[in-house]
C-alpha cells in the first residue's frame, strides 16, 4: 500500500520550548487518520510542517514521497487543506469564491461543490459574513474538497459547531472518503469524531506520539480491572506498569491500565482482593483515560510504558 504521509523524528522548537518531539508515524492511501490530542499537544504544528508551511527544527516529513519542505506545485495540487477556524474572506459572495477557486484547479468538480453547498443550506449569492459558523465550516470544506484532492488535511474542522453542523460535516467527510483512493488526515480533540469516521488513530501528547493503531486495537489495549475487598478498598496507588487511573468506591478499587500483561495481573493479584473483574472500555472512555494520565503526578512519563504501535 502507498504511504501518503510519513514523518521521521519530526521535531519543532519555538525558542527553547519543544512543540513536537521525534514524531514518527505513517498514513497509507485510502485511510481516514485522526491525529488526536489535548489542546496544545502539537497537532497544528505537525500539520503545518507536513504541508510545508513551517520548517522543522530537525527530522523530516513527506507527502507522496516528497520532502514537505520542497513540494512541487504538482504535488501541492494533490492536497486539500482546511485550516483551523475556517478562514474565508468575509466580504465575498459564495458564488464569487467558487469562481476564484475553480479557476486555479483544472480538476475542479463543480457538481461536488454545489452538492456540498446544498448540504449546508448555503445560498450561493450570500456573502460569507452573513453565514452561520456551521455554514462557514461547510463552505470551507466544499472549497477544499471540490478540487478532488488525493489527500485532505483538516485542522479541528468541527470546533465550535453545533450538533447539527458537526454531524453534517462528518457525513460529508465520510462520503468524500468513500472513494477508496482518497486519504484524510483529521486533527481534533473531539472523541466522537474518532469513533464515527476513523480507521487509524495517532495520539499525540506533549508533542510526542504515544499511540498509533486502529481504534479497534486501541480498545483492546486499554482495560479496566475492578477489585473487590471484604474490609473496604485500600487507599493506595499501586505500582502497576501502564497504570492510567485508580479510583476507589466503598469496597471496590478500579484500575485502568494500558498494555496489560502477566506482570500486570500478578501485581493486581498481589493486592489480595476477594474478586477481580476485567472489562473492556468504550473507545471514548479508553482515550479519555489515556489522555488524562499523569495529571496528578502518580504515573511515570515514559512513552515506552504507555504507548503502543
Amino acid at each position: 500500500m502507498t504511504r501518503v504521509i510519513q514523518t521521521e523524528r519530526l521535531t519543532r522548537f519555538f525558542g527553547a520550548r519543544p512543540a513536537v518531539v521525534d514524531l514518527s508515524f505513517a498514513v497509507e492511501q485510502g485511510r481516514i487518520c485522526t491525529l488526536l490530542g489535548r489542546n496544545g499537544a502539537g497537532k497544528t504544528t505537525t500539520l503545518r510542517m507536513l504541508l510545508g508551511l513551517l520548517e522543522p527544527t530537525r527530522g523530516a516529513a513527506r507527502l507522496f514521497g516528497e520532502d514537505s519542505a520542497r513540494l512541487r506545485p504538482q504535488t501541492r495540487a494533490r492536497v486539500g487543506y482546511l485550516a483551523e477556524g475556517h478562514p474565508v474572506r468575509p466580504g465575498v459572495r459564495v458564488a464569487r469564491l467558487r469562481a476564484l477557486q475553480a479557476r486555479g484547479f483544472p480538476g475542479w468538480n463543480d457538481e461536488l461543490f454545489r452538492a456540498m453547498v446544498d448540504h449546508f443550506d448555503i445560498d450561493p449569492e450570500c456573502r460569507v459574513s452573513a453565514l452561520s459558523r456551521g455554514q462557514r465550516a461547510g463552505l470551507s470544506l466544499a472549497l477544499a474538497m471540490a478540487p478532488e484532492p488525493e489527500l485532505l488535511v483538516l485542522d479541528d474542522p468541527t470546533a465550535g459547531l453545533d450538533r447539527v453542523a458537526h454531524r453534517a460535516l462528518l457525513e460529508a467527510l465520510v462520503h468524500f472518503a468513500s472513494h477508496g483512493s482518497r486519504t484524510i488526515l483529521l486533527a481534533t480533540h473531539e472523541l466522537h469524531d474518532v469513533e464515527r469516521v476513523s480507521d487509524q488513530l495517532v495520539i499525540i501528547d506533549r508533542g510526542t506520539v504515544r499511540a498509533c493503531c486502529s481504534p479497534e486495537t486501541f480498545v483492546t489495549r486499554v482495560r479496566a480491572y475492578t477489585l473487590s475487598f471484604e474490609a473496604g478498598a485500600p487507599d493506595l496507588r499501586p505500582e502497576i506498569p501502564g497504570l492510567l487511573d485508580a479510583s476507589t468506591s466503598g469496597r471496590s478499587l478500579r484500575l485502568v491500565v494500558a498494555n496489560p500483561n502477566e506482570e500486570t495481573r500478578e501485581r493486581i493479584r498481589a493486592l489480595a482482593p476477594g474478586a477481580i473483574k476485567e472489562s473492556a472500555l468504550s473507545l471514548e472512555d479508553a482515550i479519555t483515560a489515556y489522555l488524562a494520565r499523569g495529571r496528578n503526578g502518580r504515573l511515570r512519563e515514559s512513552p515506552t510504558d504507555l504507548s503502543f504501535g
